[in-house]
């Protein structure tokens, strides 16, 4: 055979393998679309409602946009055990939790956006604001992964998205969810009460619970001295985008009374500085509110109502869900 010969052949065959790899990601990517496996309603045929049970990043692009919600709780664990159904009896609303455990103002954001995208008509949104929004940097860099691809208004952008591994080997869950006639279901109003994962580590009570809240207080760090807080600015354009309707509720989650800023202290009037400049960014929005409780209340001093120096109890959460609830039915103004 000559050079020439096996030179053909071996072009023949690079290109039968080119083509089949293309074949594969082109079918992967068409069966990933169609069965859609976070429920974004992209897919022009799957249309049974909800996701398999799975964590707050990716469930929340079906809970998001699921219509018997009219209000919506955003923040990362801080504000997690506010609970959708307490505050459906106060307010007469319909809120899903869509907070996301670790997350920052740019996951935030973004879930905003995709509710928003899908509830024109909503009436409420509670934004738990927590340091996290203080940063003086424009650039917000998640800690932790984020999908950020999957509420993605770019079509292309998400199809990227679907060409992952994680979303390969969620296709087959899918499948199974789909044709299940009784599946399990991810809590479609999100509500995650995470009590009960401290009962079940033991760290509600005793010796590691009693080492948890009382762990030595470090030295401030990272407090932002500048006067310039990019998040703040954000959070105005969001705001400005919004109907007269909504109800903006801006919530400054409690911590323990310990973990708070020394009064005179430059961290105190760093805080005072972020927390007037995100109160400023809403005070143009017809329907908002600001509730404070990241400041020296007498619940916030008792160890026995937090499991760490961050995490609160239920009668914390209660507490917070009677303000916030009387702020949106009776059309109270809050400020500093």
């Amino acid at each position: 055979m000559s050079v020439v010969s096996r030179q053909g052949q071996w072009r023949h065959f690079a290109l039968s393998l080119v083509a089949a790899a293309a074949l594969i990601v082109v079918t992967a990517l068409g069966v990933a679309y169609v069965l859609d496996p976070y429920d974004t309603g992209r897919s022009p045929l799957v249309q049974k409602p909800g996701v398999r049970p799975q964590g707050a990043r990716t469930a929340g692009a079906s809970r998001a946009r699921d219509r018997a919600f009219n209000a919506a709780i955003f923040g990362n664990s801080q504000i997690q055990l506010l609970s959708p159904e307490r505050l459906n009896a106060l307010t007469g609303l319909s809120f899903v939790q869509l907070s996301i455990p670790g997350s920052g103002p740019e996951e935030q954001l973004t879930l905003i956006r995709w509710f928003m995208r899908h509830h024109p008509d909503a009436r409420a949104l509670v934004i738990g604001v927590g340091k996290n929004w203080c940063t003086a940097q424009p650039a917000m860099p998640s800690e932790h992964p984020f999908p950020y691809w999957l509420y993605s208004l770019d079509p292309l952008e998400y199809a990227r998205g679907l060409l992952r591994l994680d979303v390969l080997q969620e296709i087959p869950r899918r499948l199974g969810y789909l044709f299940a006639k009784r599946p399990a279901r991810a809590s479609p109003d999100g509500y995650w009460d995470y009590e009960l994962n401290y009962a079940a580590l033991g760290l509600d009570h005793g010796s590691a619970w009693k080492a948890r809240v009382n762990l030595p207080i470090p030295a401030s760090v990272g407090d932002n001295a500048t006067g310039r807080f990019p998040v703040a600015k954000r959070l105005r354009e969001l705001a400005s985008t919004l109907s007269p309707a909504v109800t903006l509720a801006i919530v400054f989650p409690p911590i323990y009374a310990r973990l708070l800023p020394k009064p005179g202290t430059m961290a105190e009037a760093a805080e005072a500085a972020c927390k007037s400049a995100v109160a400023g960014a809403i005070a143009g929005q017809p329907n908002a509110v600001v509730i404070d409780w990241r400041r020296d209340l007498p619940l916030l001093r008792d160890a026995g109502q937090f499991f760490d120096l961050l995490h609160y109890r239920r009668p914390v959460a209660e507490a917070i869900e009677q303000e916030l609830g009387a702020a949106l039915t009776d059309g109270a103004r809050r400020s500093f």
